[in-house]
């Protein structure tokens, strides 16, 4: 069986968490230029739109990169296709079950991760043919579930015990400490999402870098999505706590997902709160791509 690394083909065992609202070609080409694994988010994108942006990336590197797909997206066979003779080999999946997509991926001779945050989908998806894991604790940032979810520190291990593909290790990941608690927990390697979104060459306007330099311990709740049936972390400003403070209001009413790529392109968290993770809290300083792997990895 590959080993994370074989199938990243990449120097370090460090993936970048996509986010559709930051799909910037600049930061994936960053990241794979550094050495890491950086991936573009490909969510309901048309396979014209998934054709621009690889030829954006390539235009910046020749080193390794990948990309997310969410597995409900019926575009899903052409937009592989797209990828496969962009040089992509390595694909992560969510949102929807591996075996539906993973003999086609399979077919093009990629690999796929599939994203997860239970052990039970985790022992699901590693029966169904994948190649890996990436598997996301509690406190990570982005679209959790409304189930009871363990912790990165409880939910790595468990799985490690369970599965035998390469697991990788997400949430409350933003420096050497963590990266090196991930390996010592079995983790062959981290996806790291908040962090790179406090980096220079990251498109997030200033005002979500700040919000995340600014964010204490606690600073992250969890945003209810009815329309989802889903949750999701964010950074809690003002105006959601004053809010989430009133047992008369409902947060999944005032705050709708449609409304977070204008948010989160614009700053206007009022419209949408910042996502992030609680490993927010460690991020004081705002750095080169390259030097937060560099300080990562030593």
């Amino acid at each position: 069986m590959a080993g994370l690394l074989e199938i990243l083909r990449c120097n370090y065992p460090i993936i970048q968490g996509p986010i559709g609202a930051l799909n910037s070609p600049r930061l994936v080409a960053a990241i794979s230029e550094a050495g890491a694994f950086g991936m573009l988010a490909l969510g309901f994108c048309t396979p014209e739109e998934v054709k621009k942006l690889v030829g954006e990336v390539r235009d910046l590197t020749d080193k390794p990169f990948g990309a997310n797909l969410m597995i409900i997206n019926p575009s899903n066979p052409e937009i592989l296709k797209v990828l496969v003779e962009a040089g992509v080999t390595t694909v992560t999946t969510s949102v929807g079950s591996p075996s539906k997509l993973y003999p086609r991926i399979h077919e093009l001779g990629m690999n796929g991760l599939h994203v997860l945050l239970s052990l039970f989908h985790a022992v699901k998806a590693s029966k169904d043919g994948v190649d890996g894991l990436v598997v996301s604790g509690a406190e990570s940032g982005g679209i959790r579930s409304v189930a009871s979810e363990s912790s990165t520190m409880v939910l790595i291990p468990l799985v490690v015990d369970h599965v035998k593909v390469p697991v990788v290790a997400a949430g409350g990941i933003a420096d050497s400490r963590g990266y090196r608690a991930a390996l010592a927990l079995g983790a062959q390697g981290v996806q790291i999402g908040t962090r790179f979104i406090a980096s220079e060459e990251s498109p997030a306007p200033r005002a979500w870098k700040e919000a995340i330099l600014a964010c204490g311990d606690g600073g992250t709740m969890l945003l209810p999505m009815k329309e989802m049936n889903t949750k999701m972390r964010v950074i809690a400003n003002k105006k959601m706590q004053e809010l989430s403070g009133d047992p008369a209001i409902d947060l999944s009413q005032e705050y709708k997902f449609a409304n977070a790529p204008k948010a989160w392109t614009t700053g206007d968290f009022d419209l949408f709160p910042a996502g992030a993770g609680q490993v927010a809290a460690l991020i004081k300083e705002i750095k080169p791509v390259k030097a937060i792997i560099e300080e990562m990895i030593a």
